[in-house]
């Protein structure tokens, strides 16, 4: 394995972990937190937290690791072989699939419907208890579960592949 991939899969492993622990925060207590407020806040809350996010640095670390990702799976698939290059290239599929694609197609769509809506409206407090809170939850523990898993697969192929080469030498 080059130096350069060595220290990228270390990356990533701490950047899936750290993106991970956000999404893990939005579905322990956050969700809950803003449910709690009757409805209104709540909405008002995740409303300016969802513009916010683009300003701050973890949308470039999410976006980031979307592409290391891809690099990451192709490198296990392509460069290496073995279960190493097996559970590498998973970290990447499964981070790009469950946390990458869960955002665009299921949290993304929520987030634009709740940005268009009035505070004051009873639409809106419907929706929000009905559906944003529970639906957009269930998909934030998905992605969190994704990030999870792609960190435990890059540490256990990292650990695979350099204990193998270990027993080479």
């Amino acid at each position: 394995m080059s130096t350069v991939f060595f220290f990228l899969i270390q990356f990533a492993i701490l950047a899936y972990a750290i993106i991970g622990g956000v999404f893990l925060a939005f579905s322990d207590f956050i969700m809950r937190s803003l449910a709690l407020t009757g409805g209104h806040g709540g909405v008002e809350a995740m409303q300016v937290i969802n513009r916010e996010v683009f300003r701050w640095v973890f949308m470039a670390l999410f976006l980031g690791m979307a592409a290391v990702s891809l690099a990451i799976a192709c490198y296990g698939a392509f460069v290496l072989s073995g279960p190493a290059g097996t559970l590498i290239m998973l970290a990447g599929v499964v981070y790009l699939i469950g946390c990458f694609g869960v955002t665009v197609f299921f949290n993304v769509p929520m987030n634009e419907a709740l940005a268009g809506m009035e505070m004051s409206r009873e639409t809106t407090r419907d929706y929000w208890f009905q559906t944003y809170v529970p639906r957009w939850t269930f998909w934030n523990s998905v992605r969190t579960i994704a990030c999870a898993t792609s960190a435990a697969l890059l540490l256990v192929g990292l650990i695979w592949m350099t204990q193998n080469q270990a027993q080479s030498v």
